[in-house]
């Protein structure tokens, strides 16, 4: 079932992230993750295209109605820090391509401490 998920991310990882070596694809639950510098910074699952941005990004998009907070699962907690966009097909290449970037971006300075 997951299979679907992380050929897909890797294809949008490939088309938003190009020439980013320090990127993985992994199985992920039900779906796929995208891991930058060992830290999860984008899945894609059933419930739709999920990032890892700023608090203030993930208030802003939420608030804007743009993105909704990430619960991967009905009853589950909901995950700080990340926005899920479920209906990702529809949202501009441009958008998307900036929270891939800003996704890896947040883990690579996570992971610096920054």
């Amino acid at each position: 079932m997951a299979h679907p998920y992380l050929e897909d991310l890797k294809i949008l990882a490939n088309r938003h992230l190009k020439g980013q070596s320090d990127i993985e694809c992994k199985h992920f639950f039900s779906g796929a993750a995208l891991y930058a510098n060992g830290e999860i910074c984008v899945s894609l699952t059933p419930v739709g295209l999920a990032f890892k941005l700023s608090e203030d990004l993930c208030a802003e998009l939420i608030e804007s109605g743009a993105a909704s907070p990430l619960r991967y699962f009905a009853n589950s907690p909901v995950k700080k820090g990340y926005v899920l966009f479920p209906d990702f097909i529809d949202l501009d290449t441009r958008f998307l391509s900036q929270y891939f970037r800003k996704a890896i971006t947040r883990s690579t300075s996570d992971k610096r401490g920054g």
